[in-house]
């Protein structure tokens, strides 16, 4: 592992000599969670490749937890990550967006109403991510925390793969609300968080952009930094953003 982050490293600084006429060349290496890479990530880069189209792009698709390591083993340059407020080595992140979780069901399938808790929710057979995806391990936090076991009826997959499992009546599933654009088969319930204020309930999620501290960002890096920001401020600003989700940027906490 060591051997692989100095092979990355040097790759790293290489790329960064090139970008030293204005950005001319060079390479991001982005991972982004599948629910940013469908949405926001998509309309980031519209707006860099336009400004900077000699940056090659590369994106990583993954869970929050597989795109921290591969951060952390030098193989991202920055990574949209789910941040729950704890310290992660090496590691400094910029808080971007808020987002609420929902539990989503078939259209052609039972109604949950309005609001649902986590106990009501572990009573239909739930679909979930594989290993390696956050939103897997809050659902069966939620789960274990309430006291009851669910019925998964599907275990594994990408996010594409859950919501057509999902729209295909095999169970119901926890997605972020920002994942529904689109999909007009499937219908949305909140996630009851009564007793807990909404904001720091564990049915709400920050998403923050990492990067390595011990290893100063590229110039594509810092670019991309930028555009991501600027992006998100005028969605918001303009009252484009997905229900559910609104636009947090906070200074960047390190590890």
């Amino acid at each position: 592992p060591l051997a692989r982050r100095i092979v990355a490293d040097s790759e790293t600084a290489r790329m960064e000599i090139a970008e030293l006429a204005g950005l001319r060349r060079g390479r991001l290496r982005l991972g982004a969670t599948p629910s940013l890479c469908v949405s926001v990530v998509a309309d980031v880069l519209a707006v860099f490749h336009d400004r900077y189209p000699g940056i090659a792009l590369q994106i990583a698709e993954s869970g929050s937890q597989d795109l921290v390591v591969d951060l952390q083993r030098g193989q991202l340059d920055l990574a949209l990550v789910i941040d729950r407020g704890a310290a992660v080595g090496e590691l400094a992140l910029t808080p971007v967006l808020r987002e609420e979780l929902v539990v989503i069901t078939a259209r052609s399938g039972p109604d949950l109403g309005d609001h649902i808790g986590i106990a009501e929710v572990a009573a239909h057979p739930l679909v979930v991510n594989r290993p390696g995806y956050e939103l897997r391990e809050v659902t069966l936090a939620a789960c274990a925390a309430a006291g009851v076991t669910p019925r998964i009826a599907v275990e594994g997959g990408e996010m594409d793969a859950l919501l057509r499992m999902v729209e295909r009546g095999l169970g119901v599933a926890i997605v972020p609300s920002l994942v529904l654009a689109g999909h007009p088969t499937l219908r949305a319930t909140r996630l009851d968080a009564s007793g807990e204020h909404a904001d720091r309930a564990w049915s709400h999620r920050t998403i923050s952009l990492a990067h390595r501290t011990d290893v100063a960002p590229t110039r594509a890096a810092q670019a991309f930094r930028e555009d991501l920001l600027a992006v998100l401020a005028r969605t918001s600003r303009t009252g484009l953003l997905p229900p559910g989700v609104r636009y947090v940027h906070a200074p960047a906490r390190t590890a």
